[in-house]
């Protein structure tokens, strides 16, 4: 059977695309169908833009092996194409001594992981980089940055392009069925709805994932794993960047918590909290800067008073609610819904945009190997 495309990707963000490129770089035709009226208008775009080395995670959990392969595919790719970026390093904080423990448990899981370059520092070394900053004790991690995630998501548009695929916008995923013998009917909504026929699909919608698996006919509800909305803001700072590296304190439940940030205009930015809400409100409470500044007076004494201006806010696809484990990633193939050719994502949150390009290749390799 002739199908119109090798593959169809539902979502066009930062995983969705390198999805479809990973794919078309082993010579499949892709189309990749997104909602909203320009790539990346999810997820991918409300976060910190921060390339994370690998520290937090699990030993042997996706997160470990995807966050650390990508971050090391994610800079030869920035770099060869010209994408802005800054590897301006982290440092992970402990406050006071209390802390000491939790950073130096981080060290260890990082140095698991296979993070290079980690260092121990006393306060007195951590304020020599940083001598505005509150720290008793830090840990160093070099690999980590910042970048020009839009700019990254247009660069894998145009490979996907290049290769002769396409990238569709207002184009809603209106529903999926498997074909007799194999592939999938794909229903496209929008202006020009229409129904395409493809060979394989993959669905990288991020908040909408849940709800785009109810859609394809035939996948069990009882595979599709429940979804959380984890909100967070952020607040921009008013005046001259405190510092040049990310300062992180220890991770919060569930997160890793209200961070700093040099953006790549040069401007100190904090955030995200977390909070879970039932929908997509984008809306900034300035209310909150109270709260911001108190936590961030932790690691900066010297934040002024009333310097916090309201950013914005990211909503975070969460497969844990309030004061349960945070889970894996989750990809999930025929082993889990029974569909052949069919991949779900679930989940991907940070450090989804760092993890993109391996989870691209991860679900390509075990796609194409299936067929």
């Amino acid at each position: 059977m002739s199908f119109d495309f090798d593959a169809t990707v539902v979502g066009a963000g930062a995983v969705g695309l390198a999805c479809g490129r990973a794919l078309s770089k082993r010579g499949l035709t892709v189309l990749v169908l997104e909602k909203e009226g320009h790539i990346g208008q999810g997820v991918s775009s409300r976060n910190s833009e921060v390339i994370h080395g690998g520290l937090y995670y699990p030993t042997g959990s996706l997160k470990a092996k995807f966050c650390v392969e990508g971050r090391r595919a994610l800079y030869a790719f920035l770099e060869s194409r010209k994408i802005d970026y800054r590897k301006c390093g982290k440092l992970v904080v402990a406050t006071e001594e209390a802390e000491v423990g939790r950073i130096e448990a981080i060290f260890d899981q990082a140095t698991t992981n296979d993070v290079e370059g980690l260092a121990h520092l006393t306060g007195a070394q951590a304020r020599a980089l940083e001598p505005a900053l509150n720290a008793h004790a830090a840990i160093l991690s070099p690999e980590s940055g910042v970048f020009d995630s839009h700019g990254y998501m247009l660069a894998l548009q145009g490979e996907i392009e290049d290769a002769g695929g396409a990238v569709v916008v207002s184009a809603p995923f209106d529903g999926a069925e498997p074909l007799p013998g194999g592939g999938f009917a794909v229903r496209v909504g929008g202006e020009g709805a229409m129904a395409v026929t493809s060979r394989l699909l993959v669905t990288a919608p991020g908040l909408s994932a849940q709800a785009v698996a109810s859609m394809i006919d035939g996948y069990p509800s009882t595979a599709v794993p429940a979804g959380h909305y984890g909100k967070g803001v952020y607040f921009r700072l008013t005046g001259k960047a405190p510092f040049e590296r990310l300062i992180y304190p220890p991770p919060i439940a569930g997160a890793l918590g209200t961070h700093y940030r040099k953006d790549l205009g040069g401007q100190g930015v904090f955030g995200p909290d977390l909070a879970y809400v039932e929908t997509e409100d984008y809306s900034v409470d300035p209310a909150k800067a109270d709260a911001f500044a108190h936590y961030i007076r932790r690691f900066w004494p010297g934040l002024p008073d009333g310097a916090l201006t309201p950013d914005y806010a990211g909503i975070r696809p969460k497969l844990h609610g309030p004061d349960e484990p945070q889970p894996d990633f989750q990809l999930h193939g025929r082993e889990h819904h029974g569909i052949d050719g069919l991949m779900a994502l679930f989940g991907i949150e940070s450090p989804g945009l760092t993890s993109s390009l391996a989870i691209g290749e991860a679900v390509a390799a075990a796609l194409t190997e299936a067929a």
